[in-house]
């Protein structure tokens, strides 16, 4: 039969053919902070978001006024207690660690959450509250490796049992750190000269330096086994790097045959910085590597 449908298979609905023309449905991303990174971020997906099946939903900031003339009225959210009007599919925060401690199990409740500062889940009550809503919601929970280099390995070698160490050492010029209490007050009377301000177990370090040491956040998430109390953390000021952050990451596995020595890896990453710059350069390209990993692991805590 000439110019018509063939016998016996019913027209498709109009909408579904509209649907079916314009391809898959692009997942929705909205960006929490709009500092250095999150500008960044929201660039990435503005210029190239279409071609990785992305869209920008909405970009919030606590400071409003530095959205005008950057990002258009309509995608800015006025109060993050609205996000579940925009139907995002995933939040990412690059903002501060209190973002995920007072919204984090809110944005579990309808989306994936990448946590830009997992700083926040340093905290147990914070880090125990979020699993759960991940769990229970069936969205992931995505840690974004930054600068800690070969995170997998590590991830690989905690699931086996056989991860016995993990020391992330941070050095950094004193202009690149936001510190509190007791290690601000140790900078300062140290300037000038290289100095060691911290040693010791992560949890206590991250609320002294919750926007420096991410990495190493990042480091006790792809660890469980030995999570924010077994992972050593070591913070180093050196006036000497005014254009470099150094992230070394050391790694003891189980002893030999015979006792006597352990498996180990020792890496170091030297991330060029503008000065005073608290995040290096390629830290960026690998958050927006991490945003493209955010999909496919329903209700889990995944590095990405």
């Amino acid at each position: 039969m000439r110019g018509g449908r063939a016998a016996g298979k019913p027209a498709r609905p109009r909408g579904e053919l509209a649907r079916m023309c314009e391809g898959p449905a692009r997942r929705k991303v909205g960006i929490v902070g709009f500092g250095q990174l999150g500008q960044y971020l929201v660039r990435r997906l503005q210029d190239e978001g279409s071609r990785h099946g992305l869209e920008l939903a909405f970009v919030w900031n606590r400071d409003v006024q530095k959205l005008q003339g950057q990002v258009p009225a309509s995608l800015q959210l006025p109060d993050l207690c609205g996000f579940p009007e925009r139907g995002v599919d995933l939040v990412v925060e690059v903002a501060h660690p209190c973002i995920a401690r007072d919204h984090g199990e809110l944005f579990l409740s309808g989306a994936d959450f990448m946590v830009g500062s997992p700083t926040a889940l340093a905290d147990q009550a914070t880090e125990t509250r979020l699993r759960e809503a991940a769990q229970r919601g069936g969205h992931t929970l995505y840690v974004p490796r930054g600068a800690l280099w070969g995170g997998e390995d590590i991830q690989r070698m905690d699931d086996r049992g056989m991860l016995q160490g993990l020391k992330v050492t941070m050095i950094k010029h004193p202009d690149s750190f936001r510190l509190e209490g007791a290690l601000r007050e140790r900078l300062r009377a140290a300037w000038g000269r290289r100095v060691l301000l911290y040693e010791g177990p992560v949890r206590d370090l991250c609320p002294l330096a919750p926007n420096n040491v991410n990495t190493m956040a990042a480091a006790c998430m792809a660890a469980p086994g030995l999570g924010f109390d077994g992972v050593r953390g070591c913070l180093i000021a050196d006036p000497g790097l005014p254009d470099w952050h150094v992230v070394e990451v050391e790694v003891t596995g189980p002893a030999g045959e015979h006792g006597d020595q352990a498996f180990t890896v020792t890496s170091s990453r030297r991330n060029p910085a503008s000065p005073g710059a608290v995040t290096g350069a390629a830290t960026f390209p690998s958050f927006w590597s991490s945003l493209l990993a955010c999909q496919g692991h329903g209700g889990h805590v995944r590095l990405c």
